[in-house]
Formats: C-alpha cells, structure tokens, sequence
C-alpha cells in the first residue's frame, strides 16, 4: 500500500498558528509545555508521576469498570483499565464528540493516532505503560452539531427536540435513520457489518452516550482503547478543588483573558479561539445544562429558577458535583485532574484553543500535557491514483483550490505558452530606461511614464486570462475530468477527512481499512499522509 506525505504547510488547510508550532516557532514556546517528540516524554512522565495521586487512580479504574460493565469488552480493553491502576502507566487521550455514526472520518485518524502513540511510547520506555483514552463528549448540548453524518453527498439526519447534555439523550427516533441508512448501503459482507454496528449501537442502547460507548468500542475495543464518560459523580469529586475554585475566584478568567491577549500579540494571523467567562461552568440536571452566573450578590443558572447564596453553592458543589459541568475552557483541565495523561491529541482547531489555557493550568497546580496534532490522512483508491497518473496530477496538485487547480493543470496541458511571465519580464526592464530617461529630462514625466508601465502590463495580464480561458473552453472534457477526481477526493472543496464518513469507505474495503491505517498512521511524524489502498 503505497503511502506519500506532504507538508501540514503546504496542504493549505491548517492555520499559521498550527504551522509555526510544527516549526517550532521561539515565539509559541511560552504557551505549551513541551513539544512532541519521543525524547520530551521521559520529562513528561517523571512531572506526572510526581503529581498524580494513587487515590485518583483507584476512583478512575473504579469507575471505568462500572462503565465497562454491560460491554463485550475485550482482553485488551480489560488490562489497560486494570494497568490504570499502577503508578507506571500512564494515557493518551484524544477527544471527541458524540457524533451519529462517529460523524467525519478523522473520528478514526483521532483514535488511530492516540493508539499508535501508545505504541511508539511502549517501545521507547519499556518500563512504563500507556493507555490510548477515547473521551466521550457527552455533556455538550449542541445538539445540530453531531446529529448527522455524510455518506455519499447525502446527509444523513437524526431529526429530534433536543436539550441538555448529548449524552443524556435517548436514542428514540434513531429506527427511522438506521432504516434509511440501510436503503442506502446497499446489499453485500461489508453492508451487513455496517448495519449491525448501526444497529447495535443505536438500537439496543438507551442514550447516546451509551450508544457512542458502543460503537467505539467495537470499532477499536481489540486495540485496547478505553472510553470514558466522565460525566459521572465520582469523578467530578476529584474536580471539586477546581469547580471551587472557579465559582469563587474567577481563575480562569483573569488567567485565560491573560494568555489570550499576549498569544494575539505573536502574530495578527493567530485567531482566538476562545473566550473565557467570569464562570466556566454550567448547571446540569436532567434536560438542561445552562450557564452559572454571579450577579447582584447571588449565583443563578441562566434561564432556569435556580438560585443559591455562597454558602448554599459551596455545599451543592459538595453534595452534587455531578451538577456541574465544565465548559470549553474547563474541560481539558477536568480531564488532566482525572486522567494520568501525558499528551492530548487534537485537530488544529482544538489545538489552538489549549494555546490558550496553560497559565490557568499553572493557577490550578495541574500538570499541562504535551500536545499533538493528529494524523491527517487523504485516503485514494487503487483506480483514483491510476486517473491520476494518466493525467498528469501529482498529490500537492490536489490541495490547490479549485481555480488555481484548473489553471495549472491547464498551462500545463496545453500546447501553446500561456505564461507571460517572461514577457512582462522584459516590459519592466524597457521601461527602466524609460524611467532613467524622464528623470534626466524632466521628472515630471515621471508619473506619466509609470502610468503607462501599469497599462501595459494589465493588458499583457487580461491577454493571458483572456488566453486561458479559451484554452480551458479547448480542454473543456479535459478540465472536467480533472475537477471530478479532485473533487472525489475533496468532497465540498475541502479536506476528505472533515466531510465523509468512514462507513462510505468500509463499504469499499471492509475490515482492511482500520488495520490498514493502523499499520500507516505515525502521530509524530508531523506530516499529512497520502495512503492508496
């Protein structure tokens, strides 16, 4: 299975931000701890140890095996949650929402890089072991954002009323979309797993979370990745220090609003991501999950009739910490205050919003994680790279945008020179003398002499647009077949992996394709991988 990489820069996809932390740009190094390499691991792991608690440990592996109780789950899954235990193993966590049907297909690049980190950390420091951790994001409560899923241009949508944390959610309706997804499968061995999987998943649980739970771990339960849904009372206990601290002292706020203005004073390319609250945490209870907010001297959450004083707050928070639920900019420390975690892998989205949170780790006292883009992969087929060859399109020539695509592609193909580079070339070097003899004669012909210079050369530019588009007319089929096997493979004119869902492509190649990719995937490679299969 032939496999080619190309630069995250030069795909064109990924942010200045994300392409100077690859660099490792001097100017970014205040706002992480330490950079992906196998080496800076060894510093990871002593700094964790020292600050991660055997107790977490016990209430973490208690509550997993109570997760993992009505689960087939496999021998591999079994141990690492029992290694979670010891003081010598450690996770990899990459996170996720509770999308239908894993939603985009880089659900499966997140979870194969976190495995095949694992891996590669096993080998450097045998002594140790490591955990791959699927985060379920089950207390989201955008609902839109994860009821669908793409399969072959169509949509495929899980119309519901929707409220509270996703997780909650009861599957109810979910028979309707499994029964238009299986119309469109089609008949076949890898259509029947695909159904079952839907099946199972969606039909014989009673929420999403459950449902998501599943699904996971039939997909990569034998890798021995373990899922957690940290919405649960006993491990919000461990985060009572923490919600504390957050009601009370607004630390996140003066802390993240800190960071976020000096890391906007790097660059006027680096986008703020996220924009911190005075209070970072919402109030959950059946169907609902609304914001907490101080004013006028007493606590409330938002659109609902719950109010407390300080005093009643402080003991909700020690009663019922299950009630509280972490936003953007609290999450990932809950994950790090539960979690014997070394590194967090993410998309370039993800990434750049932890740029912004390391001085409100340092507030909490809690270790940051390393940080890693995950595996972006263009998946072709056999008879796609075939297409490719016979005409001439190389693999950085699909990541072009659709017009710049073309023009290449057709200055390329075609038998007369429509560059007038040259020509334009030579107009600037004539008119120099031009300009050395106005200034020797009267410098008022200055000005007229590059008015005429800019005439000149937009007429040699509208004869070269006019000239490739009547060459694009003359390759027209051409051009169409081009645009077509780009767009196969960048459906909506943009990256593969944001848009389809894995199903369409084990539909195709059926239980090779994870093996397939956990066999190609390096997550410290730091390159996006091309793989024909």
């Amino acid at each position: 299975m032939p496999t080619h990489c190309i630069s995250f820069k030069d795909t064109g996809y990924f942010s200045q931000l994300i392409c100077d932390y690859l660099a490792e740009a001097e100017a970014l190094k205040p706002f992480y701890n330490r950079f992906p390499n196998i080496q800076n691991f060894k510093a990871q792991i002593k700094e964790k140890q020292e600050t991660f608690s055997n107790d977490n440990r016990s209430v973490l592996v208690n509550a997993l095996q109570e997760q993992y109780k009505t689960l087939d789950t496999s021998e591999a899954a079994n141990t690492n949650i029992k290694l979670l235990a010891d003081s010598k193993t450690f996770t990899i966590t990459t996170g996720h929402q509770l999308n239908l049907f894993t939603g985009p297909l880089y659900f499966l690049h997140k979870i194969i890089s976190t495995i095949n980190l694992t891996k590669e950390l096993k080998v450097a420091y045998p002594e140790y072991n490591f955990v791959p951790i699927y985060w379920m994001a089950s207390e989201d409560h955008d609902f839109e954002e994860i009821n669908y899923f793409n399969f072959r241009g169509k949509k495929i949508r899980w119309n519901k009323e929707a409220s509270g944390a996703v997780g909650d959610l009861d599957t109810k309706g979910l028979k309707e979309v499994f029964e238009l997804f299986t119309k469109e499968l089609g008949i076949g061995t890898n259509a029947k797993y695909l159904k079952a999987l839907f099946e199972n998943a969606y039909l014989k649980h009673d929420n999403l979370a459950e449902a998501t739970h599943y699904l996971a771990n039939g997909l990569f339960g034998e890798q021995g990745l373990v899922v957690i849904d940290a919405n649960k009372k006993a491990l919000k206990q461990l985060f009572i220090p923490q919600i504390k601290t957050e009601l009370f002292n607004n630390t996140s706020f003066e802390a993240v609003t800190k960071t976020s203005k000096q890391l906007s004073q790097v660059s006027d390319n680096y986008s703020i991501q996220v924009n911190p609250r005075e209070i970072n945490l919402f109030y959950i209870i059946k169907d609902v999950r609304e914001r907490i907010v101080f004013e006028n001297n007493t606590y409330t959450a938002l659109n609902t009739t719950v109010v407390w004083s300080k005093d009643q707050l402080e003991k909700e928070v020690q009663d019922h910490p299950e009630r509280f639920s972490p936003n953007v900019i609290m999450r990932p420390l809950y994950q790090e205050v539960i979690l014997p975690n070394l590194c967090y892998i993410g998309g370039g989205g993800e990434l750049a919003y932890w740029f912004q949170l390391q001085s409100n780790f340092e507030a909490n006292h809690v270790t940051f994680p390393i940080l890693l883009l995950r595996n972006s992969v263009l998946i072709k087929t056999k008879q796609q790279t075939e297409k490719l060859d016979k005409l001439g399109i190389y693999d950085k020539d699909l990541f072009l945008k659709r017009n710049s695509f073309i023009n290449k592609k057709v200055r390329e193909i075609s038998n007369i020179d429509i560059d007038f580079s040259e020509q334009i070339k030579h107009l600037k070097a004539q008119f120099k003398d031009l300009y050395a003899l106005a200034e020797q004669t009267d410098q008022s012909f200055v000005g007229a002499v590059a008015s005429q210079e800019k005439k000149q050369i937009n007429g040699l530019e509208h004869l070269e647009k006019r000239l490739l588009t009547a060459q694009k007319r003359k390759l027209k089929d051409q051009v169409a077949r081009m645009t077509a096997l780009q767009y196969q493979l960048f459906p909506n004119y943009s990256l593969q992996e944001r848009n389809i869902n894995f199903s369409e492509l084990y539909l195709e190649f059926g239980s090779e394709l994870i093996p397939h990719l956990i066999k190609n995937l390096k997550p410290l490679q730091g390159q996006f991988l091309i793989v024909e299969l």
